[in-house]
């Protein structure tokens, strides 16, 4: 049986925990890798090019690592409901969004995924 990587968007909404725990339960197989996805809201600021202010680009920055931390720390969560899987590995990938919302589309080619799990929240 050939290794599928999976990727699962992590929220931090409960729909998401319960997602992947329904992943592991029916979806995954032994040897299966699983890429925990957390993608950060776009804010124009970030994809602005860098003012000529040292100290509003150092703001920024620190602004764009306090949300990396934030869901990487997400992802951490998400991570140990997947100890208890066996020889299952994760990743921890977190990226910023586009305002046109191609980043999920262009992760999940690049991973080379051959399943994306996502939740609908607005339900």
């Amino acid at each position: 049986m050939e290794m599928r990587k999976i990727v699962v968007l992590v929220e931090d909404v409960e729909a998401a925990r319960a997602a992947l725990l329904w992943a592991l339960d029916n979806l995954l197989r032994y040897g299966d890798s699983i890429i925990l996805l957390h993608v950060l809201p776009f804010l124009s600021s970030f994809s602005k090019p860098q003012s000529t202010s040292t100290a509003t680009a150092t703001t920024t920055n620190n602004k764009l690592r306090s949300l990396r931390l934030k869901g990487f720390h997400l992802a951490l969560s998400f991570k140990h409901l997947c100890d208890s899987s066996l020889d299952t590995k994760v990743e921890i990938v977190v990226t910023p969004g586009d305002p046109d919302g191609n980043t999920i589309a262009s992760m999940v080619r690049d991973i080379g995924a051959s399943t994306l799990l996502v939740i609908d929240t607005d339900i």
